[in-house]
């Protein structure tokens, strides 16, 4: 509520909430209760005006609930101020006008009395009604047409020289100003100095405006800063509440109300309960089994008419609720208590449903009036009358829509729109008749046409209809297509001539007729179609299908050239784009003949030359990704025309071909590759590869040897050599091909290779030699120095073993399996504590090493120390907090309420780190959530398929909730993955008696080393 006093001290009260209303709105309200206009109303709170933006808050510039403001109304240029509207019977005492004649308007004639003649007294029942002065004093003296009193002439005199009245009260707001102006007449030049003052004050209040609103703004921000809302008070702790769970915030307490007014200890009065409640209780509560004496008179059948009957309203409130418990369990589901209720048919009821409100039936109402005034006032108008007969459908008076609509159809006969809804209307007997008035009125309808056919019911009188319409509207594509649609293929090609003839610039029809017809007539038509449609490729496009359809595969790329060339005379602008996409279609009909003629004519159009390699090799790229695996092989293979020598062109077409080709046309592709760029090593290797899979070894042994000589000194195809005869089982061909390669100055690679070959045969001592030789050739290679130290292990040189990892050290310091190796032989040897120094040791020469870090957590754990374990993982989170490694252990590590907390800590710092999404696979997994979890393996073995302990960890979870599809699955993308790496997997792969094992077996034997691994967790935790 806001309190206004007025100009005249009257107060006004307006109930607004300030918090949510305007000061233009405030204006308009004051404006409404006492006509004031807006631009001369002026507030005040105390002594300040009040000044803001029209849509600005009341609230905002002070104004409270209970608020008084002043309001002030300005004189502008002399004018006088608002009068109180005079009373209707003024003019009984206001002048006529001049050569006023009363009753002249209906007839009378004009008359003379004695009060025209001279002065006479108003009559005694007729007192004066004019208008009271501004000031609020009524005038008491005499009125228009009296006589004047004794000495009343001399005082109007002496008024008449001043020009006001002395005795005017005096207006505490605009002074003495009406009294001087009382008089003055309001004329054109008043009117015109009023809207120039009026525009100098707008111009200066918008000089003043932004310094006023900045003002303004400074204020209500230091009222609110000294002032806070108890919301803004406590804003940055609401914003912690979404981090509570449902339980945290469940076991909130309640408030009480402590409260020292409600804690005021209440006399209490107890009053025994009277005898008659009691027994009026009791009455209601019981059930009477026996009839009544007066009933049995008419046999207990009926009520005699002196007995009352009585409600009982208790009974019926337990029936209904009876009643009601009883459907719900209709509904209900004894099992889980869940409703069974039909959600298709509880839909359905809630369509049918009318709803019939009020508010509803007032619209219908409103919008029944506006449409019969829309149809009276225009009805040649069509969509009024369609909209009144869909308005009355919604109402549910289907009568009153038809009758609406056939006004419609007689009001506007040549609009097809409204027959159609006529159509629709109508019940299905009338709807042909309503569909052939209108036919006949308009018989260029293609629709109507249309919508006559459907009406049909069988195909022959479908067609019937639609030939009629042809008849009348020959150039209708349409109803062409309608009618050739419903006709066998003899009568649509006889169809299908007429068609062409009645519309030859429609490229559809000509087309259609060129499938129907035979090769010659095909041949023909197209032609035809050429002579009509010089600018439409798709003529081109199917002749070329229709040669390769009948094995003229020679003359499809004559006719795509041909046919770019015409149309390029024709000003048609070819456009690379559109014409892929005609080869990608022409792949998906079996035209491949046509897809590659299109390609090899269209590829280059529109290319820079410096862009020709990366452009075609993108639209190959994308091509694949769409699945044209036809069209991406044309691109490559025109692009070889004419970069033959481009080594990775030759590899991308080598990649698809071995992707979705067969080992024949791979073969053949890297037979010509290998012709062109000779010293492209990995072609040869690739092509030797291939074979040896196919079981071809002999066949791979020629590939290597022809790259030998193409290339004498490549250690890549001396590897490759030695890994085909290694791998198939040749040690002495391999250690032979080592030997040459080693005389050859081979690199450190084929020292670890000779090394290899020698640990599997058993040769200890020609392994020593070896690895000594080879480090003394190349000390700085780890691999040696690794492969030595492991070797004094298997043999129980403990103490050799260390003084090899400790030189290799020296020599390669950054080198962490060499730390890692000698810490776990510290561990075996001098236990726990040597092991911690050797880690520390190799944690401050290499920082920053996530590790090295969870090896020293790891032995922690080993011995039992979780407390430093823990320290120590929090340190490293620490130092390494983007590490992956070291987050899934963590996870690991937590007890397992904790983990899920622990999970979401490591999402956010590494959200795509492949063993963080095995570690949450993992938690799904013990919380039986299938498919979450084997989406998230999946996931894992996406983002690191070369890393063989996840696809390790992916089948182990199949094999016990997945099916053998599932299985089988997984187990072929891990083969053609190939997983080189991985902590468990390179222990399995790396061991003597698994060398030679398919990727198919190493998996199985990670997943038992896994099972081992969790069973003794487990039992560790028991």
């Amino acid at each position: 509520m806001v309190y206004i006093i007025t100009f005249d001290n009257k107060t006004l009260s307006l109930d607004v909430n300030p918090d949510s209303t305007t000061l233009q709105n405030l204006k308009l309200e004051i404006s409404n209760r006492l006509s004031i206009p807006l631009s001369y109303q002026r507030l005040f709170l105390s002594s300040r005006r009040l000044i803001g933006v029209g849509f600005s808050k009341i609230a905002d510039l002070g104004i409270e609930s209970n608020s008084t403001l002043t309001l002030g109304v300005p004189l502008l240029g002399g004018m006088q101020a608002p009068v109180q509207p005079k009373n209707r019977l003024d003019f009984l005492n206001s002048k006529p006008p001049t050569n006023y004649v009363a009753g002249l308007g209906r007839g009378a004639t004009g008359f003379t009395t004695r009060s025209d003649i001279g002065p006479a007294r108003a009559a005694p029942d007729l007192p004066d009604r004019s208008a009271t002065t501004i000031g609020g004093a009524a005038a008491t003296g005499v009125g228009r047409g009296r006589g004047k009193g004794p000495g009343e002439e001399e005082e109007e005199e002496e008024g008449d020289d001043k020009g006001y009245d002395e005795n005017q009260k005096f207006d505490e707001f605009e002074g003495n100003d009406v009294g001087l102006f009382a008089s003055a007449e309001y004329d054109e030049d008043d009117k015109e100095a009023d809207a120039v003052w009026e525009a100098i004050d707008k111009r200066m209040d918008s000089r003043r405006k932004d310094r006023r609103e900045a003002r303004l703004k400074q204020e209500i921000e230091k009222y609110r800063a000294s002032n806070p809302k108890i919301t803004e008070q406590f804003a940055d702790l609401k914003r912690k509440l979404y981090s509570l769970s449902s339980e945290e915030w469940d076991s909130i307490p309640e408030i009480g109300d402590y409260s020292l007014r409600n804690k005021k200890r209440r006399f209490e009065s107890f009053v025994p309960v009277p005898d008659t409640l009691l027994e009026k209780a009791r009455q209601e509560q019981e059930h009477v089994t026996a009839l009544d004496p007066r009933s049995r008179v008419s046999g207990g059948t009926e009520t005699p008419w002196a007995q009352t009957p009585v409600t009982d309203l208790t009974a019926v409130g337990e029936g209904r609720g009876t009643v009601l418990s009883l459907k719900l369990d209709r509904l209900s589901d004894s099992v889980s208590g869940l409703t069974v209720v039909d959600p298709k048919g509880y839909l359905t009821d809630l369509k049918s449903m009318k709803i019939t409100s009020d508010a509803e039936i007032s619209d219908i109402k409103k919008a029944r009036l506006l449409l019969k005034s829309v149809t009276q006032t225009n009805p040649k108008h069509p969509p009024g009358w369609i909209a009144a007969a869909r308005l009355e459908e919604v109402a549910g008076k289907i009568q009153a829509a038809r009758q609406l609509i056939k006004k419609g159809c007689e009001e506007c006969p040549q609009n097809e729109d409204v027959w159609l809804e006529a159509c629709r209307l109508a019940s299905p007997d009338e709807a042909k008749a309503v569909i052939a008035r209108g036919v006949k009125v308009i018989l260029n309808s293609v629709k109507l046409w249309l919508q006559a056919a459907k009406l049909e019911q069988d195909d022959v009188s479908k067609s019937r209809v639609l030939r009629k319409g042809l008849e009348h509207i020959p150039d209708s594509v349409r109803l062409w297509k309608a009618v050739v649609e419903l006709a066998n293929e003899e009568d649509a090609r006889l169809l299908l001539q007429r068609a062409v003839e009645c519309c030859p610039l429609h490229v559809e029809l000509w087309l259609a007729l060129a499938r129907l017809e035979t090769y010659d007539n095909a041949k023909k038509v197209l032609n035809k179609a050429r002579e009509k449609l010089s600018k439409e490729p798709a003529i081109w496009v199917t002749a070329a299908k229709l040669e390769e359809a009948n094995g003229n595969t020679a003359m499809v790329g004559k006719i795509i050239e041909r046919g770019i060339r015409a149309l390029q005379r024709e000003g048609l602008v070819i456009d690379k784009e559109s014409w892929m996409k005609e080869a990608e279609a022409a792949e998906r009909a079996g035209s491949v003949a046509t897809c590659q003629a299109i390609i090899h004519n269209t590829i280059g159009i529109g290319v820079e030359e410096e862009d020709r390699k990366r452009t075609w090799v993108a639209d190959a790229e994308e091509c694949k990704k769409r699945g044209s695996i036809e069209s991406a092989r044309a691109i490559y293979a025109h692009a070889l025309t004419v970069f033959l020598t481009k080594k990775s062109i030759w590899l991308k077409a080598a990649q698809l071909e071995k992707s979705h080709g067969t080992r024949e046309s791979l073969d053949a592709l890297l037979r010509k590759a290998v012709t062109y760029v000779p010293q492209a090593e990995v072609l040869w290797l690739m092509g030797a590869k291939e074979k040896w899979l196919a079981g071809d070894v002999p066949a791979a042994r020629a590939i290597l040897q022809e790259a030998y000589a193409a290339i004498p000194n490549s250690e890549e195809i001396w590897l490759a050599a030695f890994k085909l005869e290694f791998e198939n089982h040749e040690p002495e061909r391999a250690k032979m091909l080592l030997a040459k390669a080693r005389e050859r100055g081979g690199t450190e690679r084929v020292w670890m290779k000779s090394a290899i070959v020698e640990r599997e045969l058993g040769n200890t001592t020609e392994e020593r030699r070896l690895l000594d030789e080879g480090l003394k050739r190349f000390p700085l290679f780890f691999k040696l120095w690794l492969m030595l130290g492991q070797l004094e292990e298997w043999l129980g040189r403990l103490e050799q073993a260390k003084e090899v990892y400790e030189s290799g050290l020296k020599h390669c310091p950054h080198c962490i399996p060499l730390w890692l190796s000698l810490g776990n032989l510290e561990e075996k040897m001098n236990g726990l504590s040597k092991a911690r120094a050797v880690l520390t040791m190799s944690r401050k020469r290499n920082p920053q090493n996530p590790e090295l870090w969870l090896a020293a957590v790891r032995a922690e754990l080993r011995h039992g120390n979780k407390k430093e374990a823990d320290n120590l993982m929090a340190k490293a989170l620490q130092e390494c907090h983007n590490s992956g490694i070291l987050w899934a252990a963590s996870i690991e590590m937590v007890p397992r309420p904790q983990r899920k907390i622990k999970s979401m800590d490591a999402l956010k710092k590494c959200d795509h780190d492949p063993h963080v999404i095995a570690s949450v696979a993992k938690l799904f997994w013990h919380d039986r959530k299938i498919d979450k979890a084997r989406t998230w393996l999946n996931r894992a073995v996406t983002l690191a398929p070369d890393i063989g302990d996840f696809w390790a960890l992916y089948y182990k979870f199949e094999l016990q909730h997945g099916t053998e599809e599932n299985q089988k699955d997984v187990l072929k993308r891990c083969v053609a993955a190939e997983p080189k790496h991985g902590e468990k997997w390179q222990a399995v792969s790396k061991a003597v008696e698994n060398s030679h094992l398919p990727t198919e077996a190493l998996l199985k034997k990670v997943v038992v080393v896994l099972g081992k691994e969790d069973n003794a967790s487990e039992n560790g935790k028991n």
